[in-house]
């Protein structure tokens, strides 16, 4: 969806009742867990020897990009989760440029929210 937000705030504001203190504690757990996941599929990718835990760890940030409305982020995850993590460098990058874009849209709301 061209224009369309990196984070679909109505979503989250369906779990949270739209409390922006709530929803910006949110935010900022899933930005840090985030940098953590996509650091450790980094480690992982280009070995095949890894496919359980890249599949396992995809699936962990699909789950937790969906639940805060980062859909495209979570569209990407889920196609990683698809992938060996011996073919994953293609889907990193992708990964990588989606989840920069939710952690600038996530950095500018907390920046106006305070």
């Amino acid at each position: 969806m061209p224009g369309a937000k990196p984070v679909d705030l109505a979503h989250l504001d369906r779990y949270t009742g739209g409390d922006s203190r709530i929803n910006s504690e949110i935010l900022q757990l899933f930005d840090g867990q985030c940098r953590t996941i996509l650091a450790e599929l980094e480690e992982l990718a280009g070995s095949d020897a890894n496919n359980k835990a890249w599949q396992e760890i995809s699936h962990q940030l699909k789950g937790a990009a969906r639940g805060i409305g980062a859909f495209d982020l979570g569209e990407a995850a889920a196609d990683a989760e698809k992938t060996s993590a011996g073919a994953a460098y293609q889907i990193l990058e992708r990964l990588k440029r989606d989840s920069a874009a939710v952690h600038v849209f996530i950095e500018e709301l907390l920046k106006h929210s305070v």
